[in-house]
């Protein structure tokens, strides 16, 4: 019977690494548009300081994300963990009896 959170786990997992590709290919269309676009040496400056500035905001805020999914993750691993050991206490105390 296939278990709920492996698929939800690999559900996060695609969606962090679609994330990872979006933003990557983001900043590659930028930094080409930028490369191609007709502005001055000041303008360009001033934009790629503004597009750093949205990245770097995004890739906080993408960690964040990232950082609270594992805090969960590892979380529901602990339960886990303790409600497997809970299993194996009480069946070790049926068969002693």
């Amino acid at each position: 019977m296939p278990d709920h959170r492996d698929e939800t786990d690999e559900s996060q997992s695609q969606a962090t690494s679609n994330l990872a590709w979006f933003l990557t290919g983001a900043m590659i269309g930028a930094t080409a548009a930028i490369l191609y676009a007709p502005k001055s040496g000041k303008e360009t400056r001033q934009y790629i300081a503004e597009r750093t500035q949205e990245g770097r905001e995004a890739v906080e805020s993408t960690t964040e994300d990232i950082i609270g999914a594992s805090k969960e993750m590892f979380e529901r691993g602990r339960k886990l963990v303790d409600d497997a050991a809970d299993l194996f206490d009480r069946g070790r105390k049926l068969v002693k009896g």
